[in-house]
């Protein structure tokens, strides 16, 4: 399946490894350039446990991409997932959400 990730940061990132891991085509996008320019060099811009194999040997599959253009990255899949950080809740702490819709 071809799966559009939104956000590719703790969630997103994380998540799109994962279901290249699994098979599927993932393109993770970020409207931050130099985050996606980052991916794209082979760094990454986060620590998660065994996420940069993941990413590498993906990536090497070409299972995983990234990308900045959000439109052109959606009009390319099958499934599109929001992975993006929500405002934070009064107390301080962030709370995320996932969605997802069929294209």
């Amino acid at each position: 399946m071809k799966i559009c990730v939104i956000g590719a940061g703790y969630v997103g990132l994380v998540t799109g490894a994962c279901f290249a891991e699994i098979g599927h085509q993932v393109i993770c996008v970020d409207n931050d350039s130099d985050k996606i320019e980052t991916l794209n060099d082979g760094k990454m811009p986060i620590f998660e446990p065994h996420l940069e194999e993941l990413v590498q040997s993906n990536r090497q599959l070409e299972r995983l991409s990234f990308s900045s253009d959000t439109c052109s990255s959606i009009r390319k899949s099958e499934v599109i997932f929001i992975c993006v950080g929500t405002p934070p809740l009064e107390n301080g702490s962030e709370f995320y959400k996932i969605r997802f819709w069929l294209n």
